[in-house]
């Protein structure tokens, strides 16, 4: 039963945490140890994600229909269109931002090897400076490029910039490539619904890699449950509200969480 109330409680976690900026790795890395919980596995991390995965894909089944089959009309049929170019544009940039990825993973392990203390410190560190950065950064830049208007070159830095989200927890996949694209003047909404697009490839990769660790017990069906339903109803609260509002509020979540963190590891 603890094990079955656990995977639903980091169920909603990642739910909650893996579309909003604020970094679903950094709580699945902390949540067991401020309880004293056995850390996850990477087989019940991946039930976790893979919950996420089908949230994305049911969210936004509409757009990849289009963006797939306008991708093969561009190259098949020379018909060019928006949904097309915007295909490519993602398959293109998650080559590079996979091979960034596996490199800075490995920089990353080397780096904090065993040391859960170092570990919690530069998540905590992770998430305050990247709350700083997506405060300043979103309060000041302009909603220039909607969707429609996103270039290549924009879309690469974007995803690029995934690759340090997914080696070092704490930064955040969506937090960074929200952060990035309001730097680069992409409206809020546009931004959340291009890192969401972005990712999907990258994280039904990782998924796929990892998927023979999965074992169907009950705690990894409560898990992908909890986190697909938690995930598709955060999807539609982020795209709803960024359409007036700002990332103002998980800036400051990011940076209060980055401090509780630092305070327990003095105390501790």
């Amino acid at each position: 039963m603890t094990d079955i109330i656990h995977a639903l409680i980091l169920g909603i976690v990642q739910g909650l945490t893996e579309f909003l900026p604020i970094s679903s790795s950094a709580h699945l890395n902390v949540f067991p140890w401020l309880f004293g919980w056995d850390t996850i596995s990477e087989s019940f991390d991946v039930a976790l994600h893979l919950g996420t995965l089908l949230a994305i894909g049911i969210y936004f089944f509409k757009d990849w229909i289009r963006l797939i089959q306008s991708g093969y009309q561009q190259v098949v049929k020379k018909e060019k269109s928006f949904e097309g170019k915007m295909f490519w544009y993602i398959v293109v940039v998650t080559i590079p931002a996979g091979i960034v990825s596996l490199i800075l993973d490995k920089v990353s392990e080397m780096i904090v090897g065993n040391n859960i203390r170092l570990e919690m410190a530069l998540i905590a560190i992770a998430l305050i400076l990247m709350g700083i950065l997506l405060y300043v950064i979103d309060k000041n830049a302009k909603g220039q490029y909607k969707y429609k208007d996103i270039t290549f070159k924009q879309s690469l830095l974007i995803g690029i910039s995934q690759a340090i989200a997914a080696a070092f927890p704490g930064v955040s996949r969506s937090g960074i490539t929200m952060t990035v694209a309001r730097a680069l003047k992409i409206e809020r909404e546009s931004a959340a619904k291009f890192s969401f697009l972005l990712a999907t490839p990258i994280v039904a990769a990782a998924v796929l890699v990892d998927i023979t660790k999965f074992t169907f017990t009950v705690p990894f069906l409560v898990g992908i449950i909890s986190s697909f339903i938690v995930g598709l109803v955060v999807i539609k609260f982020l795209m709803d509200y960024l359409k007036k509002g700002s990332f103002k509020i998980f800036a400051i979540y990011r940076m209060i969480l980055g401090l509780v963190i630092l305070g327990v590891i003095f105390l501790k």
